[in-house]
């Protein structure tokens, strides 16, 4: 299959989109995701036919269909010198049906570790996936030296998806609409077609991804949203049905927090939470959710697809079978699980009280 192949376009219907404004529409979109039948499947899907396949959504106005579960850039995959792990893993990840690969500019350091693996993999099976990565700069002339090396890095002439990496505040957003600003370098690298779609992402407060999908039309946002988000800060509350009515592809992602929502997580030493947000939230106790619960939870809410950072092959085939047997919450359940992450909501939404300047 040709690049040009890939992701064949599937007209999105705005009034079926609108309908899903808000959680209560996660049944519908359960049942819209899947196939109707085998052969549309494998047009729309460039991966091998495979038993039991994952359900696929619309990743809004763009018309890609893409699988409910997508690959995050971190974990195995930002550690240095650990291709023998990370290469395999995406390798694997395409085989199940995995169609979407998240990674980021600043992923892996310096070094880029993200990039150099997904790229390893790219240069043999492109056609296969939905590409997305990121920009953390907030200049024109930053941001398209950043988007030249994640092109060199993944081996690839284009990306599927260019994002403007973690908007935090509307700081942010101003200087990225400033005159010389990161926008500018996105609509650039999108008329050269080097990019094909545009989106931005943020894990912090929700007026500043609001204020950045008001100043521009983006295709897609990738937001965190897990079970614990209508105790902080809340994603879900505005933002997320903002961001249906705009028919945006959603990509959820913190859906463990790194695993802290998890009852498997063992909290490590406080003296070795180095994360770059540890430390303002301290993790003590082990979380209180099953990942069958915390992965569904925000399935069930409308987004297109979730990424989750895998460390091993085990997590990985897990994550997947999980979303091949996925079923919608009700809204009673998901009300459940969000009570259930309360007594660690703080540390599951660490991420959200991370001083910014």
């Amino acid at each position: 299959m040709s690049k040009s192949e890939a992701f064949k376009p599937v007209k999105p219907n705005r009034r079926e989109f609108l309908k899903l404004s808000g959680l209560a529409a996660a049944a519908v979109i359960g049942k819209a995701a899947l196939p109707t039948d085998s052969a549309a499947a494998a047009e729309r899907l460039p991966v091998p036919t495979i038993p039991n396949p994952m359900p696929t959504r619309n990743l809004g106005k763009t018309g890609a269909r893409v699988a409910i579960f997508g690959l995050g850039g971190q974990a195995a995959l930002e550690r240095g010198h650990n291709e023998a792990v990370a290469v395999p893993l995406i390798n694997r990840a395409l085989d199940l049906g995995v169609n979407y690969l998240d990674t980021s500019s600043i992923y892996g350091g310096p070094e880029r570790w993200s990039e150099q693996y997904v790229g390893q993999v790219m240069r043999r099976r492109r056609s296969e996936a939905f590409l997305a990565s990121k920009t953390k700069e907030r200049t024109r002339d930053g941001s398209m030296r950043m988007l030249e090396k994640s092109l060199e890095l993944l081996q690839t002439d284009h990306l599927d998806l260019w994002q403007l990496h973690d908007v935090g505040t509307v700081a942010d957003v101003d200087a990225i609409f400033a005159r010389g600003g990161a926008m500018e370098a996105l609509i650039q690298a999108r008329d050269q077609k080097l990019v094909r779609f545009l989106g931005i992402t943020g894990h912090h407060r929700p007026e500043s991804l609001m204020e950045g999908i008001r100043r521009h039309p983006f295709d897609c946002i990738l937001m965190a949203l897990n079970g614990a988000d209508k105790h902080h800060f809340s994603f879900a509350d505005q933002l997320l049905p903002m961001a249906v009515e705009k028919q945006m592809g959603i990509i959820g992602m913190k859906i463990p927090a790194r695993g802290r929502l998890l009852s498997s997580w063992t909290p490590p030493p406080i003296d070795k939470q180095k994360h770059m947000w540890e430390g303002v939230v301290e993790a003590r106790t082990p979380g209180t959710l099953q990942m069958r619960e915390a992965l569904y939870y925000t399935l069930s809410a409308p987004v297109s697809t979730v990424i989750i950072g895998c460390d091993s092959l085990a997590q990985l085939e897990e994550n997947v079978q999980l979303a091949r047997d996925f079923t919608p919450l009700s809204d009673a359940q998901m009300t459940a699980i969000s009570q259930k992450a309360e007594p660690v909501s703080k540390q599951g939404l660490f991420f959200r009280f991370f001083e910014r300047a």
